[in-house]
């Protein structure tokens, strides 16, 4: 699944492609994704442009002067900038022709991303309205992360993966953050110190950081909007290396099951 890295990934490839760049045709060939496509997408979006391309956690928000659409990339999906005349294939659902002969396309394979359309200011959407701050602001810190885990008896892994605490940190990257803070993911969240917090939200920082630098992570389909994989999975040192020594000590990294997600640590550099 795109998690932040890939989706920033995204907004960065294919904003200059779209934005002020004339709407000239919107086509929509699969109406039913994991919801069913606003029926009157096209006569919002046709003669609009984008003003503006902003990301919330993994949602994509375009601006016009009439409304917002918001997208959200689901398990499978992608979006790629193509010429007009490219033959769709089986699962490229959207196409948002614009005047300069260029192709916003959306394609999902597994049709559980989405498209929203609301006049509304889009941090009130019911989709967004709930969710805790963006990783790289100023807002998430030490002292916002120490104090909203006070209490709680869940681990740490599925605390900074719960998106009303945090948005944005995934599978991957939770497990990678957890490796570089020195912390085991299976550690109580209201146990760990506000010493240790301070070193997982730097490292929180430092890997998403790392990872939109490298354009996210490929492990299986993941492409940005022109098209290129994401080159983070060479940086991996935890996630996905399970029985490999551990790049620090050379003990093997282990794999376990967390909120019904595969974790990889290293049981002797994770405490």
């Amino acid at each position: 699944m795109p998690e932040l890295p890939e989706v920033e990934t995204t907004r960065r490839g294919i904003a200059p492609h779209v934005i002020e760049k004339l709407i000239s045709k919107v086509i929509i060939r699969e109406h039913k994704l994991r919801w069913q496509i606003p029926p009157k997408l096209k006569q919002n979006l046709q003669d609009q442009t984008f003003h503006k391309l902003e990301r919330r956690a993994k949602y994509l928000i375009f601006h016009t002067d009439t409304g917002f659409m918001l997208l959200h990339l689901g398990m499978s999906g992608s979006l790629r900038i193509v010429p007009i005349g490219i033959k769709p294939e089986k699962h490229d659902h959207v196409d948002i022709q614009f005047t300069t002969g260029q192709v916003l396309r959306f394609r999902d394979p597994r049709k559980f991303g989405s498209i929203h359309w609301t006049t509304d200011e889009p941090s009130q959407h019911v989709l967004l309205h709930h969710l805790g701050p963006e990783p790289l602001s100023k807002e998430f810190n030490t002292n916002y992360l120490f104090q909203k885990s006070r209490k709680r008896s869940q681990s740490v892994k599925t605390f900074i993966m719960d998106s009303r605490i945090v948005v944005g940190v995934g599978n991957i990257y939770a497990s990678e953050s957890l490796f570089l803070a020195g912390i085991h993911p299976k550690r109580k969240a209201g146990n760990v110190s506000l010493e240790r917090y301070e070193l997982l939200v730097a490292a929180i920082k430092t890997v998403l950081k790392s990872a939109i630098k490298k354009g996210g992570t490929t492990l299986r389909d993941f492409v940005s909007g022109e098209g290129k994989p994401g080159y983070f999975k060479n940086e991996l040192k935890a996630y996905d290396r399970s029985d490999q020594p551990c790049v620090v000590c050379g003990n093997l990294i282990k794999c376990i099951r967390l909120g019904q997600r595969s974790t990889y640590y290293c049981n002797c550099c994770q405490k």
